[in-house]
């Protein structure tokens, strides 16, 4: 039996806001969306220590922090008007195209 693909509107590069969980409230920006696992992750936020090994001999290991992956449920688009909004799709144009559903402006 063959997955069906989920199409999501959060895309790379898109700003948004972190609606659930322990990050709630941060906002920023998306650097990568993983479709079959539905998460997303964004710039400066949910920050975890993580273990470095050494490559090279001159390359120092330790401990860094990045950034973690969110499930794509737990942020929201943020509209340069309204703030987190829900979005829809609309033809302008002949294109395709994200739209706010507060206001109507495109994203």
């Amino acid at each position: 039996m063959e997955k069906t693909k989920t199409v999501f509107r959060v895309k790379k590069n898109d700003e948004v806001k972190v609606i659930a969980g322990k990050e709630k409230g941060k906002s920023g920006r998306v650097l990568r969306v993983d479709q079959e696992k539905a998460r997303v992750l964004v710039e400066g936020v949910n920050l975890v220590k993580k273990a470095l090994k050494k490559k090279k001999q001159n390359d120092r290991g330790g401990i860094a922090e990045v950034e973690a992956a969110l499930h794509i449920s737990n942020v929201k688009i943020v509209c340069r008007k309204c703030g987190p909004v829900r979005t829809g799709y609309k033809l302008e144009n002949g294109k395709k195209v994200r739209f706010c559903k507060k206001c109507g402006e495109v994203v």
